[in-house]
């Protein structure tokens, strides 16, 4: 199954890193946090990726261009021009690379993949997001209620600690707790093609318009992830993730 990920935006909360690089070329690790999100789906099987690029596109593009050279031990036959690779990455994945253009709105950067789906079901996710969501069940509770789209819910962590509180009298505290309640979009959607006819144009946030009336029409269904999930969306939550990376505990690296 085709595998999209959207990875075109300005990325404006984490400008510490994104006014030379777009947010899903972040790295965590040695990676791009766009690789690990790649690699999830690999894990399963999953191999046909589309990025959807806009912001600093080239970036991503002279990356992918580079990924074999950039991750192995070579020889150069400096009198012949000739490279031998000792140890080349073994992720062998087929990456389509398409400019959605530099102001394009979610909506439009998937409804500009168009083309390239082929009438089938896909997967939808973001550049920035990672978790250890299951892809098999996701795709096996998408094919059983015949709806157009799948998205996985998740529960965030709190930003903050938790305090239950009774007659002025703190009663418990939990350091940032996953939240018990109030399930957000955590993207790793899977999708009919039919569900791009509610997309207009370039200017169609595909959060609002598109989803708010498949919702309305009971096409949308959430998959519960209860499990590791979290987003880079700012400087600390990049480092968050820098910190499990290197502390070993790597949830999102785990089926």
């Amino acid at each position: 199954m085709k595998v999209i990920l959207l990875a075109g935006g300005f990325g404006t909360r984490l400008s510490e890193y994104t006014e030379n690089i777009p947010k899903p070329m972040v790295r965590v690790g040695d990676d791009p946090i766009l690789i690990h999100i790649m690699r999830h789906y690999a894990e399963y099987g999953h191999k046909e990726f589309f990025l959807a690029l806009g912001y600093k596109s080239r970036v991503i593009k002279e990356f992918f261009l580079n990924y074999k050279e950039l991750n192995s031990d070579f020889l150069i036959d400096m009198n012949e021009g000739k490279i031998k690779f000792y140890n080349s990455p073994k992720d062998n994945w087929a990456v389509s690379l398409i400019d959605t253009g530099i102001d394009t709105l979610t909506g439009g950067r998937l409804k500009r993949m168009q083309q390239y789906i082929n009438n089938e079901t896909f997967m939808l996710t973001y550049g920035d997001g990672v978790g250890n969501v299951n892809i098999d069940k996701l795709i096996n509770y998408h094919k059983s209620h015949g709806k157009l789209v799948t998205m996985t819910a998740v529960r965030p962590a709190a930003r903050f600690g938790e305090l239950t509180i009774v007659d002025d009298k703190i009663t418990s505290f939990k350091e940032k707790p996953q939240l018990e309640k109030g399930w957000i979009n955590g993207g790793f959607f899977v999708m009919e093609p039919e569900f791009l006819d509610y997309i207009d144009d370039d200017n169609t946030m595909l959060e609002r318009t598109p989803i708010e009336k498949a919702t309305s029409e009971g096409q949308v269904m959430a998959y519960k992830h209860d499990k590791f999930w979290h987003c880079m969306d700012t400087k600390r939550d990049h480092e968050l993730l820098e910190k499990l990376w290197s502390s070993g505990d790597r949830p999102w690296t785990k089926k």
